[in-house]
């Protein structure tokens, strides 16, 4: 119980909603000292609108992963309204230990005909105690500091890692040591929960019995920052019992003024943590019967320039190719983007997102999308 607040503390309480901290846009709701411990708890997120056309031969996506909707060309020309990326977080503080819980509305359901509903969908929940943190976040493996600002949901998902899991990691300095949730995707289990409690009866693999580790240093300067990272699992499932492993390099790189270059390299058996979508783990060649690991090389880059302090422009580009499926695809953008003040940022994006899988005629679509962003 708090066994006594402060006069301060009592008076600020119905301002401090209102307040915006500096730490991440968030809106502190109570800051209280409970003994000698300090206990904060801040809502943050933002709200975002987005109005996206898309015309060409690839199918219409609200954002473009590495994936081929639709398995063929379809001639497509589609306006969407909505604001599903919109999310909201919650951080609760007390001394050393530190919990966050955040959810966007990507979580399905819903129509366009009456009510045009969106289910909550977790992204993020985890607890950080001093150098730990266990529970569901970005992967250790990925590179957030290399990640674009775009308009397009996560940017060229083509050429990035992307990927979030229940994981236990530990920063040591510069160093990062996770073991992060095992999935095996091209097995023929899709590794979603069957009933309330869980994976549960076929649904669980019975040979995931190794977590995928991944080991990470990242170097800060004054001039930016550069990671490496390594990742090791076992893919024992579909006939196969192989060691699989990639690796990542990116940086962020600061020119000139304001202005940064961003890239990563990703290369190996990274499966399902790179190029959402473009390929399962373990893939079968056309005319063999033997199930192989499938192996990507991936890379994106991009170039962010502010033409004034409020106004800037992001030029990206990310691409992937498969070595056994020999799939490729690609996503390039460019954007315009203002801060109307320090919350509410307005700006416009067009790009292409093109399919390039060998045996086929090559394919694209272009896009033109809107977006209003609203930080708290």
């Amino acid at each position: 119980m708090v066994k006594h607040l402060s006069s301060k503390v009592v008076l600020g309480l119905g301002a401090c909603a209102l307040s915006l901290t500096s730490q991440a846009q968030a809106v502190e709701i109570l800051n209280v000292k409970q003994g000698e411990k300090q206990t904060k708890v801040s809502i943050g997120g933002y709200g975002k609108v987005d109005i996206r056309h898309v015309s060409g031969d690839v199918a219409y996506q609200d954002y473009w992963l590495a994936n081929f909707p639709g398995g063929a060309a379809q001639d497509t020309s589609h306006t969407a309204f909505n604001v599903k990326e919109s999310r909201v977080n919650l951080t609760v503080q007390h001394g050393d230990i530190r919990g966050f819980v955040e959810m966007d509305f990507y979580g399905g359901g819903g129509n366009e005909v009456v009510s045009n509903s969106s289910n909550p969908r977790l992204r993020h929940l985890y607890i950080q105690y001093k150098n730990w943190m266990a529970g569901q976040n970005w992967t250790t493996f990925m590179p957030l500091h290399a990640l674009p600002e775009s308009l397009d949901f996560g940017g060229p998902h083509a050429g990035e890692v992307f990927i979030r899991q229940t994981q236990l990691r530990y920063t040591h300095g510069a160093w990062q040591f996770a073991i992060e949730n095992p999935e095996t995707n091209g097995d023929g289990d899709v590794g979603s929960s069957v009933s309330g409690v869980g994976v549960t009866g076929a649904q669980a693999d019975k040979d995931e019995s190794l977590p995928d580790f991944i080991a990470r240093y990242n170097h800060k300067a004054d001039w930016g920052m550069v990671s490496v990272a390594g990742l090791l699992r076992q893919v024992d499932q579909g006939g196969l019992d192989k060691t699989a492993t990639a690796f990542n390099i990116a940086a962020r790189i600061n020119t000139v003024g304001k202005d940064d270059l961003r890239f990563q390299v990703t290369s190996g058996d990274a499966g399902r943590y790179v190029a959402a979508g473009i390929t399962p783990d373990i893939v079968t060649a056309e005319g063999k019967q033997t199930a192989e690991v499938e192996s990507t090389v991936a890379y994106a880059i991009a170039y962010r320039h502010f033409w004034t302090p409020k106004l800037r422009s992001s030029v990206f580009y990310g691409s992937a190719s498969t070595d056994v499926l020999e799939r490729k695809r690609s996503h390039f953008g460019a954007n315009l983007i203002t801060s109307y003040n320090e919350y509410l940022d307005l700006g416009v994006e067009v790009g292409n997102f093109s399919v390039d899988d060998e045996r086929m005629q090559s394919i694209d679509s272009n896009y033109l999308q809107f977006s209003a962003k609203l930080k708290f």
